[in-house]
């Protein structure tokens, strides 16, 4: 890793500094299986059936599964973060710099809501100081840990996972003894009816962002045997594992808000589950925001910050507005950010694989670890896509949202794509 953290922010991961699947897929697991993914089950397991529980998790995840290798591999062979990246794929450099203001405006948002939820968890479980201290704690902890960067988060992932897991499970095992298992498969949703295309909507809208910023992760793969092995592994199991876990949850409390259930089952126990839960997920939300701040920042204003001095930027923010407590109202916004989220994933994965307009380019660079010298400012077959999948995803009566924007875009940018690029376009 270069002297300040950088991590190849702006820049190729060399073959050197790549690691190993298990130490990407370790990482990819903590993302997936927190806290918000418990919270999913139980919503799910509080309106359905585990059957059907099952079946939307199925549904939601293996589509987003394909998407998310996909997208994982093209970060993968081309060593670039996704905002990088989509200079050439799809998005040309002004558009590359939207890209990487969406990621950075929905992930540093949703790293404070996160801090907010550690702060109150804490202080209800501890006492002691006041929340806005426990938020400043919480805040100041993850972002030393982003500012060292992909090595020092892979140790902390290491660390936080299989302590995660093994606080979580002991409680889960005393919050369902005494209800049989088979009694809790069998039994009818016990709140308010939820539809198989509504649960299976809720499990792929929770796990598009995570999809898009894929790159950000598999840059440090070798090979795209690892992106596949890590991305079924850890999805799976996070989806599977902590989601059904959270189903099965429901239907035993009989309530959706098992998270209290579970962090309020034990003083300390509690504790430790809650940080080692919003660690594991919060530090990767910090990191793919500052990963598009970097290259925002680069684009619009022609200066190279490093990635250390803009995760200290983002987590100072962060943290300060979930000290003051008025995160809660940016929830709503960045739920809506997440509603244009979808068609970046369609748009990279159609240029990257289908038009190929710059894979020559990017292979002959690729060979001697540089970028190609020009990218289009704009490419207008991209907005289009874009803002056609973000009407598609969020006007459509039927289908899943989330995926119908996914493909949407995808066959549009196909289409115009491959006629744009018979175009003259101005580079820059």
């Amino acid at each position: 890793m270069s002297a300040d953290h950088d991590d190849y922010s702006l820049r190729r991961v060399p073959e050197s500094s790549k690691v190993s699947w298990v130490t990407v897929a370790v990482q990819r697991f903590g993302q997936v299986s927190s806290f918000h993914q418990f919270l999913l089950g139980a919503v799910l397991g509080f309106g359905m059936t585990f059957t059907d529980a099952l079946l939307a998790i199925t549904l939601g995840s293996v589509m987003l599964e394909v998407i998310t290798v996909l997208i994982g591999v093209a970060g993968m062979r081309e060593g670039l973060s996704t905002s990088v990246l989509a200079r050439w794929s799809g998005f040309g450099t002004r558009g590359s710099a939207l890209v990487g203001l969406l990621v950075t405006v929905s992930l540093a948002g949703w790293f404070g809501v996160q801090n907010d939820v550690f702060a109150h968890g804490l202080h209800a479980l501890m006492g002691g100081p006041p929340v806005w201290v426990w938020a400043v704690i919480g805040g100041v902890a993850v972002t030393l840990i982003v500012v060292r960067g992909f090595a020092v988060m892979a140790w902390t992932a290491y660390l936080t996972v299989p302590a995660f897991l093994l606080l979580a499970g002991w409680a889960i095992v005393g919050e369902l003894r005494g209800h049989p298992l088979a009694e809790l498969v069998s039994s009818p949703a016990p709140g308010p009816a939820l539809s198989l295309a509504q649960g299976t909507t809720l499990v792929a809208g929770a796990f598009i962002m995570g999809a898009v910023m894929t790159p950000d992760m598999t840059r440090f793969n070798r090979t795209v045997g690892d992106v596949v092995k890590q991305t079924v592994l850890s999805v799976t199991l996070g989806e599977y594992l902590i989601g059904l876990t959270g189903v099965l949850l429901a239907h035993s409390a009989r309530s959706s808000d098992i998270v209290a259930v579970i962090t309020s089952s034990s003083g300390m126990l509690g504790t430790l589950i809650l940080v080692t839960a919003i660690m594991k997920i919060n530090d990767w939300n910090l990191y793919s925001a500052s990963l598009g701040l970097v290259n925002t920042v680069h684009v619009l204003a022609g200066r190279t910050v490093s990635r250390a001095r803009a995760t200290l930027v983002l987590g100072a923010v962060g943290t300060m507005l979930s000290a003051v407590g008025i995160l809660d109202y940016f929830t709503t916004f960045l739920t809506w950010i997440g509603v244009v989220t979808p068609p970046v994933a369609g748009i990279v994965i159609a240029e990257y694989f289908v038009v190929r307009t710059w894979r020559a380019e990017l292979a002959r660079t690729r060979e001697v670890g540089e970028l190609p010298a020009a990218a289009p400012n704009w490419v207008p077959a991209a907005l289009v896509c874009w803002v056609l999948g973000t009407a598609v995803g969020a006007l459509l009566p039927v289908g899943i949202p989330t995926v119908n924007s996914v493909v949407v875009a995808f066959v549009a940018y196909a289409a115009l794509g491959t006629a744009w690029r018979r175009a003259p376009v101005a580079t820059g």
